[in-house]
């Protein structure tokens, strides 16, 4: 129902601000938020007291304390721990206020490190994470796995997804701690606007990733929240990978900088390669409508407007 009270933890995030848009564009006018000056959701009596106040009948769990290999490598007690709170103390919450339906979202940096591509739900805790975000990894395992204990002890309806490397306007253009796509638009603008001769990346430039843009993303999560109840997360992805050095070619042209790109080798490349099997969500009825250029080019005019312009 359209009246229904729905609460985006982590509103203000990529996530989060487009899951809002996509309930807005979709009709939704009862949606909650609360900034983190409002709301501590580390502390689990604040949280809990936030659930029994408001009452949400549905909750997306957007929050998370995220970054790069470089951030989640320095800091990974604080990925884990910051990251298990928030997971913890929200689901406990939401199970005690009798939340009617809970999306919970993972990330495709939980599978396996050594997992066949492309990777099924079901390949999950079926080996070790990539070691490099092997502390926010736990935490997200721990979440989507909570959700299922929830279901299968207290028949909750706590879903969970999984979504493929997510990219968009509002982007982390954080340098300490932001993902490839913003991290990429971001030196290689300034590499043109200071007249560099190269741009350096991480790593050898031969690692794939699946990107899917944060809309398309938000709009699955609707359509999961609508039209999923089993067990078990759901996969949501493009059904393709990029290499980071075509992505740096791709991103390069996008921002119209002509000078080198540099890879350095001794730098880790992180995981070989992600691909995600999106076939159970495919099946049901969605897919993605945005190619990667297109995508690209959204984001790096978002930062041009709303970072590089302020």
């Amino acid at each position: 129902m359209l009246q229904d009270k729905i609460y985006v933890a982590g509103h203000t995030g990529l996530f989060g601000s487009a899951i809002i848009r996509t309930l807005r564009k979709a009709g939704y006018c009862n949606i909650i938020t609360a900034a983190h000056k409002e709301l501590d959701l580390t502390d689990g009596q604040a949280t809990l007291n936030f659930f029994e106040k408001e009452k949400p009948d549905y909750v997306y769990v957007a929050a998370a304390k995220v970054g790069g290999i470089s951030a989640n490598s320095r800091y990974m007690a604080d990925f884990a721990m910051e990251n298990l709170l928030i997971t913890c103390n929200i689901l406990f919450s939401a199970h005690k206020t009798g939340v009617k339906k809970l999306l919970y979202l993972g990330s495709s940096c939980i599978y396996p490190r050594e997992s066949a591509q492309p990777v099924k739900e079901d390949y999950l805790l079926t080996g070790l994470p990539e070691p490099t975000n092997e502390g926010y990894a736990i935490a997200k395992i721990a979440g989507v796995r909570i959700c299922d204990y929830y279901m299968g002890q207290y028949g909750d309806s706590f879903i969970s997804c999984i979504p493929a490397n997510v990219y968009g306007p509002n982007d982390n253009f954080n340098e300490k701690n932001n993902h490839v796509i913003p991290a990429l638009l971001q030196r290689f603008h300034n590499a043109k606007k200071n007249k560099l001769p190269y741009v350096e990346i991480w790593g050898s430039g031969k690692a794939e990733r699946e990107f899917l843009y944060i809309d398309d993303a938000a709009e699955a999560c609707l359509f999961v929240m609508q039209k999923y109840d089993g067990p078990g997360t759901i996969n949501i992805g493009m059904g393709k990978t990029t290499s980071i050095s075509e992505l740096a070619k791709r991103i390069k042209q996008v921002v119209g900088y002509n000078g080198e790109i540099i890879f350095d080798k001794s730098k880790p490349d992180g995981m070989p390669k992600r691909l995600l099997d999106s076939s159970k969500i495919l099946n049901l009825g969605w897919k993605p409508k945005t190619d990667l250029d297109t995508g690209l080019q959204r984001e790096y005019l978002w930062f041009l407007n709303n970072i590089e312009g302020r």
